[in-house]
């Protein structure tokens, strides 16, 4: 008769059961549901964050009409407005003066770079709101407001005054206010690496102080374009370019090369590549270990399935029981990755506060990605213990309450082997369990060696940190300052500079924007020069050779030339934004490794002979000869002529170098927990089947007279020596793992290099070799604590 739940019983036994099976393997449930818990938080944080960071960007773009195009000119008439306006699918037109100036700050020699942007004479902007912050809008002619993050660096509060170099002449300047902007989120200076937020800053001013600062009265320099919803960007973007051409007009672009938001595009690409990378390593880890301990369940209860199907439970019910053991872990990993999901989550938005400058963050991981964790979670333990419960299931009772059959040895090559080399029985024994079960063991080798790769792909991020400051910092940009012109200046302005106090050595370079073109595909990017034989500014391959580009060609960063698909032989059409606005064909002389921009390069004088022009400079790089004399060079340039701006090289090279160690830090820790969480988890699994297997065999052998350290010796000696096998395996798995991240957080705007060093593998394996040595120790503890008498009455 089939067995009935009784109607008045609040819990059914297999219920009864369920609790008390997990309750006695809650130790190995909860060594899994952490390397479940790790995948599913890895989920929770980098899917969590990128999709507050997106929607945080969709609600500020929508809620302050970030525009959908961006364009600049050198001089353009207001009547071209009408004209921008009509053009088919535009919504709104936004048009602004704006450009750089020297800040002086009083009481600190060191200048600071501003960009001065107009605000409408009469109404509020349409497009790229500000959102005023503190205090109030400028309303004469000598005041402004200052974007958030460079009052909070200096300190200042309305009412502060500044100096500001409008075209050559001082002017005071009273703050008035604070603001954001949704054009600056990320806010970084020109020639910068990351946000300064000290020595630069944005100034919004009344339009009739910039326009008379400038002589740019009745004209504009820049202009915003909104479109109307499902319209292409590309024709726009063509007909704004033939309005403003005659005006000097640079390329128009849209909203994935405006810088700001690039940089943000960039974070949350990385941020998806994280959670697509590392969370099917612990959802696979996760479905090896509950196939390996229900699997050791199923074979010690073969006895209590065989009675229960005797008493009339059904397949589906021994296999359902199975399976909802699986789902506890499943449902205790879930929850441990929930929770610490979202603290990662909040801390990192805590963290990407201090470099995108929001007003607001919409931080709420969605319910639908807790969900689909919970799911995938599931899934992992359900797949794990299937084939395990679809054996119960099969067991008919006779069968299954009869003892198993014992597995039958005979004499192999490894025997002849063992003897050859005259190895002991412990060691013999260990190497023929791992010949007994192979798959089992495969798979925790697999297991281990994946708990390497995790290690050895997050610890490469230090090792490349360090290739790039050496790349960027120590060997091609070397100068102390560099000062930025705006128009070019003549290349006479380096005796100027030259005579400034402190100064050791300058170095002209010129920057013009331009557009590469090779057949359909096209760039825009800024190509600059390098000096006759440069020492300050140079081009630095990834093998730290010095390239000088030929004059006779274009020398290109190998990320630009295989957008292009050009190679070296090819001519490549470049047409210039600036100056003449020529367009010249040359010949690719050289392709070179960077890792941050799309870098095009001529030789200094060849760009002047290409251009006609007596020899002029964009930028003059700078070396001081005594750090101390810095204060006097800084305090000195706030008053040369026609210079836009200034970047202080050396506090660039430390600020970047500081917040990437704090970065590689948490990021390092972090990983470093996983990689012990897995091999924990596969270690101490491994070693409680593997004893609870051996039991009788162990006390056998103690009774037989083998002391307490060869019988642990045994029992730990097995999952050691394949940890010890598991080292080359993850470390092949962690260089492909590696190299996958590196090609997922390569842009536009920076590379990541591919660097291992021999210390980063020693690490992850020292790490792994000693987390699985504590696991295996807490298991052989057990040893002492077996009664050899109890131990020896149980049935095979």
């Amino acid at each position: 008769m089939p067995h009935q739940r009784s109607i008045g019983d609040p819990m059914h036994a297999m219920d009864l059961k369920l609790f008390r099976d997990f309750r006695r393997l809650w130790v190995q449930g909860v060594a899994i549901a952490l390397v479940l818990a790790a995948g599913i938080a890895v989920i929770i944080m980098s899917v969590g964050m990128s999709r507050a960071l997106n929607e945080t960007r969709s609600a500020y773009y929508d809620s302050n009409r970030f525009a959908h195009v961006f364009a600049s000119a050198r001089r353009a008439p207001d009547s071209l407005i009408s004209q921008l306006r009509d053009i088919e699918g535009v919504a709104q037109v936004e048009t602004q003066v704006r450009s750089y100036a020297i800040l002086d700050i009083p009481g600190r020699a060191k200048p600071a770079t501003g960009l001065l942007i107009s605000r409408p004479e009469l109404g509020e902007p349409l497009l790229n709101v500000p959102l005023l912050r503190r205090g109030r809008w400028p309303e004469g002619a000598g005041e402004a407001v200052v974007n958030e993050p460079f009052a909070e660096a200096n300190g200042f509060l309305p009412g502060d005054t500044i100096s500001v170099n409008l075209n050559g002449r001082k002017r005071a300047v009273t703050i008035t206010g604070t603001a954001l902007s949704p054009e600056f989120v990320y806010t970084i200076g020109p020639g910068a690496l990351m946000p300064q937020n000290e020595t630069f800053g944005i100034l919004w001013m009344q339009a009739e102080v910039l326009d008379a600062g400038f002589g740019m009265a009745g004209a504009f320099n820049t202009v915003a374009l909104t479109v109307l919803p499902r319209t292409p960007l590309e024709p726009v973007k063509d007909a704004v370019k033939a309005l403003l051409d005659p005006y000097g007009a640079a390329t128009p672009v849209g909203r994935d090369a405006q810088q700001s938001n690039a940089f943000l595009d960039a974070e949350i690409q990385s941020l998806e590549v994280m959670a697509w990378v590392l969370p099917p390593v612990f959802l696979g880890i996760t479905v090896f270990l509950v196939n390996m301990v229900m699997g050791r369940i199923v074979q010690l209860e073969r006895s209590e399935i065989g009675l229960m199907k005797a008493v009339g439970y059904t397949n589906w019910e021994i296999g359902l029981h199975y399976l909802m053991l699986a789902a506890l872990i499943a449902f205790l990993g879930v929850g441990i990755g929930w929770g610490v999901g979202s603290w990662l989550a909040q801390a990192m938005s805590k963290l990407y506060a201090k470099y995108f400058d929001f007003p607001f963050l919409v931080f709420g991981v969605p319910l639908s990605i807790y969900a689909l964790s919970a799911m995938l979670g599931l899934a992992a333990t359900s797949a794990g213990a299937l084939s395990s419960a679809m054996r119960a299931a099969r067991l008919a009772p006779a069968v299954a309450m009869a003892p198993p059959a014992p597995p039958s040895f005979h004499g192999s090559t490894l025997d002849r082997l063992a003897d050859l080399l005259r190895l002991g029985q412990p060691t013999r024994m260990i190497l023929r369990s791992l010949l007994r079960w192979p798959l089992r063991a495969g798979m925790t080798m697999l297991g281990m060696a994946l708990a390497v790769s995790v290690l050895v792909a997050s610890n490469f991020f230090p090792d490349a940190m360090d290739e790039i400051i050496d790349t960027a910092f120590y060997q091609s940009n070397r100068q102390d300052m560099l000062l930025l012109f705006d128009p070019d200046a003549p290349e006479t302005a380096l005796e100027e500079v030259r005579r400034l106090p402190g100064v050791l050595q300058v170095e002209p370079q010129q920057y013009h924007a331009a557009r590469l073109i090779y057949g359909s595909y096209e760039k825009q990017v800024p190509v600059s020069t390098v000096a006759n034989a440069a020492d300050l500014a140079r081009v630095v391959d990834g093998n730290g050779q010095v390239i000088a580009p030929d004059p006779f060609g274009i020398l290109l960063s190998d990320r630009l030339a295989a957008a292009l698909h050009v190679e070296v032989g090819d001519t490549l059409t470049v047409s210039f934004e600036s100056g003449r606005r020529e367009t010249f064909e040359v010949p690719v002389t050289g392709i070179v490794t960077q890792f941050f921009g799309l870098g095009a390069y001529f030789a200094h004088d060849t760009l002047n002979a290409m251009f006609r022009q007596s020899p002029r400079v964009s930028n003059v790089n700078v070396t001081l000869a005594d750090p101390q004399a810095a204060e006097a060079f800084q305090e000195r340039i706030k008053d040369v002529p026609r210079l836009m701006g200034t970047i202080n090289m050396t506090e660039n090279r430390l600020s970047f170098m500081e917040t990437l160690s704090q970065n590689i830090l948490i990021a390092t820790t972090v990983y470093g927990i996983l990689g012990m969480i897995i091999t924990v988890g596969v270690a101490y699994n491994a070693a409680r089947v593997q004893l609870s297997e051996r039991a009788r065999e162990l006390a056998c052998l103690r009774i037989l007279g083998f002391g307490k350290g060869e019988v642990a010796y045994i029992l730990a000696g097995e999952v050691l020596l394949l940890a010890v096998l598991a080292q080359p395996v993850g470390w092949v798995i962690g260089y492909g793992v590696a190299r996958l991240m590196t090609e997922g957080f390569t842009s536009d705007l920076y590379a990541i290099p591919l660097v291992l060093e021999p210390a980063t593998f020693a690490r992850a394996s020292l790490i792994v070799l000693g987390a699985a040595a504590v696991s295996v120790a807490l298991v052989a503890r057990r040893l002492g604590r077996l009664d050899l008498i109890a131990v020896m009455k149980t049935r095979e």
